[in-house]
């Protein structure tokens, strides 16, 4: 019985699995033919990172070698690639003129690297990372000095970034989304990783928008779209792949992302398979090496005639870059019907996430301790019901079939030589003596006696573990209103900690301060973004998806849906051309009510969302800028016309105002900030209720603070007295950052003075004249990075996705806004 021509085009990991199985089953079923575009037998291309790292050579990762071609009678056809598939005649044909008759065909033709389309991307110098070519000539570039500059921060992208740097070369990674590997972690642990190659000295570069590689006659750098420009002397592309599906589509099969093929494999033509990289699957294409192997197995014994369908399933992804353990399992994306379970170790770098849905796990992230990941991915792909072992499943294996876990018991077991505070060295032993010889009780006295828990305070939980296991109930810690349920810290504890412990984004003081959820929540998040952006000026980005959605999308939005936009007027003053343009839009946008505001500006309501960046530039063109009515920051500065017109002015109030307004308008504080200038003691312009207000005197000016007119009804303290206008605008900025650097994220000025105390205020202000000019100072430093108008940049594109109507978006991409 003569046998029946199998070809196959293409020779990676999911045809050659697919030809193993083939051939487990019946060696003898098919005459096999196999065509290789490239010049080499079938290779593990999973180990081409420890190829490039040199922790492995070429012949390491040989899969199959010539001689199991010839031992299973296999034609293979070596550097030929495959030009045309004839269907009628049923057969193939290569570059080189070899016609090859099939019966059945398995087209598993790969994918081809995307290569951003950017000027200069085709110099010299510039590669791409998809087979052991590109390593080759990765590692003819690579010299102990050179630079690289790797544009993808995915699993591609990082693996190349590693093996480069093994090589000598100085390395930078360059990566378009805040996170790296955003597809495969979650935000946490993509923190952890960018920290982790940048301690092994890979730069590390988020929000990386390519503008151009630079070069003449080879790459010489990349160039971002903010100017940064990064030398080069080569350039690796890893910034995803595109499933190779010409072939199949000249041949005219049906092919939409991939190749398209039904549950048993097979494609528009019954008797051609397609499989791979190459291949789409329920409306999916896979680069991952297990579904790939699921495939070769369906499409292996539908060959024999068995049937048998691909159904995707749940993937794992580990990065494999020595001394980084990484794992992810599953689906972890957040969901109004799901719950997470978050362990984190901030000593050991350690981080923990279950995503659950009515007691099953559906996806799983382990970073720094991965031990468990093979037995949580096997509970996802069971749906195995885990309620029994809710409690300590986020502990692993190893914890399972016991009670909730003790954390006094796991202090007890500790050794009185265990250090418990590593800032100050220390440990149980020193910590239990100094409080049973001297009876402390808090853990302010345990503080100031043994400095346990006095610096960065991370250690702080296992230090009140410690007195509560040596005092037991004697112990009564004070009562810490936590920031919310993602932490057992307060606000004052968090604010302290990111200053000790030099914390400059959300994921490091989540990280390190021990969250117990993944991202937060909204009541931390934006409490976090706030602190940072205080705290650390020209060096945190402030992140507009960590706030409310008045700030987000920089109108104040209404009880039917729409916004309403309120421009700055500075100190109340208008001009005809702003009058003008106010009357222009109001007709043009078809704007229903035109307000007169408590803080002497126009606020224009009803206006839809996606016309916002229109009149924004209507707006813009006339001179006006964000007036910040919705903002956790200065609103108004309001006046009464002052000496220059009032016959009873003292000082120019106005003139005052404005320099006020104008000074230190952009400025983002714990709550709204709303100030207020009076031209004499008559009070015209209500300053004695205002967060801050300024009266004006014949001697100069009277400095009030912590006023409140709204649910709660306040007069304002005085602070004290300023002889010219210089002294009342530095009191005042010293004044807000003061409030700034001490206010709790939503407190009113008035509630900060009440709960640190009006005396202390004063004395930092009008007593320590050094340390009211290091705060202006700061103030002053923090202005010039945030006076730069939010209309005018999201009229230039900023956040467009902010304002596009739904409809506008795919799918795809609407799920990938939601999620951000």
């Amino acid at each position: 019985m003569t046998k029946q021509s199998l070809v196959v085009v293409g020779n990676g990991m999911a045809p050659g699995r697919a030809l193993e199985k083939l051939f487990e089953a019946a060696p003898d079923a098919y005459k096999v033919t196999v065509f290789n575009a490239e010049p080499r037998v079938n290779y593990d291309r999973i180990m081409l990172s420890p190829v490039l790292a040199g922790e492995k050579s070429y012949e390491d990762i040989v899969i199959h070698g010539d001689g199991w071609y010839i031992k299973h009678g296999v034609t293979l056809y070596k550097g030929h690639k495959i030009v045309a598939i004839d269907r009628a005649a049923k057969t193939v044909t290569s570059e080189h003129g070899e016609t090859v008759a099939y019966d059945k065909l398995i087209v598993a033709t790969g994918s081809n690297p995307i290569m951003i389309p950017v000027p200069g991307h085709q110099l010299p110098g510039v590669l791409s990372y998809r087979d052991l070519d590109d390593v080759h000539a990765m590692m003819v570039a690579a010299r102990p000095g050179a630079r690289a500059v790797v544009i993808g921060g995915g699993l591609l992208g990082l693996e190349a970034a590693a093996g480069l740097q093994m090589q000598g070369m100085d390395v930078t990674v360059l990566h378009l989304m805040p996170t790296l590997m955003e597809r495969q972690l979650d935000t946490a642990a993509g923190y952890l990783l960018q920290r982790s190659l940048e301690s092994r000295g890979i730069r590390v570069h988020c929000k990386a928008n390519t503008q151009e590689i630079v070069g003449e006659k080879r790459v010489t750098g990349v160039r971002l779209d903010d100017g940064t420009l990064y030398p080069a002397d080569i350039v690796v592309m890893a910034v995803g792949i595109r499933p190779n599906a010409g072939l199949a589509g000249e041949a005219g099969l049906a092919v939409n992302r991939g190749i398209v093929v039904s549950p048993d494999m097979r494609t528009s033509d019954p008797d051609i398979f397609a499989l791979g990289e190459c291949a789409e699957a329920a409306g999916q294409v896979f680069g991952l090496v297990a579904p790939l192997y699921e495939m070769a197995g369906v499409v292996a014994k539908n060959l024999l005639g068995d049937a048998a369908e691909f159904h995707p399933s749940a993937t794992a992804t580990k990065l494999k870059v020595t001394g980084i353990d990484l794992y992810s399992a599953g689906d972890f994306a957040e969901a109004k019907d799901r719950e997470e379970i978050v362990l984190r170790d901030p000593t050991r770098g350690v981080y923990k996430r279950l995503v659950l849905k009515e007691n099953r796990i559906l996806g799983a992230v382990l970073y720094g301790d991965v031990a468990d990941g093979a037995w949580f991915f096997d509970m996802i792909k069971r749906s195995v019901d885990v309620a029994e072992m809710r409690e300590t499943l986020i502990y692993g294996q190893g914890y399972q079939g016991g009670g909730a876990l003790d954390p006094l018991a796991a202090v007890a077991a500790l050794p009185d030589e265990a250090e418990i505070c590593g800032c100050n060295g220390v440990c149980k032993g020193k910590i239990t003596d100094t409080i049973s010889e001297l009876g402390l009780k808090s853990l302010d006295d345990v503080r100031a006696h043994t400095k346990a828990s006095a610096s960065c305070g991370s250690c702080t939980g296992l230090v009140e573990q410690v007195i509560r296991l040596t005092i037991g109930d004697a112990y009564n810690p004070a009562a810490v209103q936590p920031m919310c349920g993602c932490t057992e810290l307060g606000h004052d504890d968090v604010r302290r900690l990111i200053k000790a412990k030099q914390l400059k984004s959300i994921p490091a003081v989540m990280q390190e301060l021990g969250w117990k959820s993944s991202c937060g929540c909204a009541k931390c998040r934006p409490a976090l973004n706030y602190y940072l952006v205080c705290d650390w000026p020209g060096e945190y980005e402030d992140d507009s998806q960590s706030r409310y959605i008045n700030e987000r999308v920089h109108a104040n939005i209404q009880k039917n849906g729409t916004y309403s936009v309120v421009p700055r007027m500075f100190g109340g003053l208008t001009s005809a051309k702003e009058l003008r343009a106010i009357a222009d839009v109001v007709d043009k946008f078809a704007i229903p009510t035109v307000k007169v505001t408590g803080g002497q500006r126009i606020d224009l309501l009803g206006i839809n969302k996606e016309d916002l960046p229109a009149v924004w530039a209507d707006l813009n063109a006339a001179g006006m800028i964000s007036g910040a009515a919705y903002a956790k920051g200065l609103r108004t500065v309001k006046t009464c016309v002052g000496s220059e017109w009032c016959r009873f002015g003292t000082q120019d109030s106005t003139g005052l105002g404005v320099k006020i307004e104008k000074f230190m308008w952009g400025s983002w504080t714990p709550a709204k900030l709303k100030m207020a200038v009076s031209g004499c003691p008559r009070n015209c312009a209500e300053a004695t209720c205002k967060d801050i207000g300024v009266i004006c005197v014949d001697s100069g000016y009277e400095i009030h603070f912590a006023g409140a007119a709204g649910l709660d009804i306040k007069g304002t303290e005085v602070l004290g007295h300023a002889a010219t206008e210089e002294e009342t605008i530095e009191i005042v900025a010293a004044l807000t950052q003061l409030y700034r650097e001490q206010g709790r994220y939503l407190e009113r000025i008035y509630k900060w003075a009440k709960r640190v105390g009006i005396d202390s205020v004063k004395a930092a202000i009008m007593d320590d004249t050094e340390r009211r000019r290091a705060l202006f100072e700061r103030f002053v430093l923090s202005q010039s990075y945030v006076q730069t108008d939010p209309w005018a940049e999201r009229v230039a594109g900023k956040d467009a996705h902010e304002f596009a109507p739904l409809a506008a978006f795919g799918a795809a991409r609407h799920a990938e806004w939601r999620l951000s």
